[in-house]
């Protein structure tokens, strides 16, 4: 039977992988405009599919489209930090209590996926270690087995990769807590202890946030 050929990604997507995930995650591009002209050069396509994806990411409110301006990315605020601390903390908190409820805890991927990130450990790693980071949060709460709550969660990658960044850059030390935080949590989980995981999740997340507004 012949190979089914995966369908090639439209231009539209392209472009709205590209912004979301690499422009939209870079503290740099925080407070200036989105060239389009640029972001088509880059991603190979034509300018009318990168409109469209900004369209719906100012849909997303993950940029502000201005009259003969363009597109903005404006720098997160001290409240848009908190709100996004807040609701990661619900959604894997959530996902904690399902999957020890459920048996299903991912702890082995979790703890690969924190010795790679011991390994990330210059700055040159910085980018690769957030985007580690969102991957180990992101196997706890798709191991809950509930779509949506997966698809709310992955909403929120791009500003979680540029806070994460924030705080990576503002404390010469958080590479090394975020270890010893995230060691805690695969701890807990491994070792079926509810209120010790949801506690570890608490306290990475406020150390996190802690460390996100020292200057903002």
């Amino acid at each position: 039977m012949p190979a089914t050929n995966k369908p090639a990604q439209s231009g539209r997507a392209k472009a709205y992988d590209y912004l979301k995930n690499t422009v939209l995650a870079d503290p740099d591009a925080e407070g200036g405009f989105i060239s389009e002209q640029e972001v088509a050069e880059r991603v190979g396509v034509s300018r009318t599919p990168v409109r469209e994806a900004l369209l719906q990411l100012a849909a997303e409110e993950l940029v502000q489209l201005v009259p003969n301006r363009g597109a903005y990315i404006a720098p997160l605020t001290g409240r848009d930090l908190r709100h996004l601390v807040e609701l990661r903390g619900l959604l894997e908190r959530f996902a904690a209590e399902r999957v020890m409820a459920d048996g299903t805890v991912p702890w082995r991927a979790m703890q690969k996926v924190l010795e790679q990130q011991e390994r990330c450990d210059d700055p040159a790693s910085a980018k690769e270690f957030i985007e580690l980071d969102a991957h180990f949060h992101t196997l706890l709460v798709e191991a809950a087995g509930n779509s949506m709550l997966s698809r709310t969660y992955t909403a929120l990658r791009a500003r979680q990769v540029r806070a994460g960044l924030v705080a990576l850059r503002r404390s010469g030390t958080r590479h090394a807590e975020v270890i010893h935080e995230h060691q805690a949590i695969v701890t807990a989980l491994a070792n079926g202890e509810v209120e010790a995981a949801l506690a570890a999740i608490d306290d990475h997340h406020a150390q996190t946030l802690k460390h996100q507004l020292t200057t903002t």
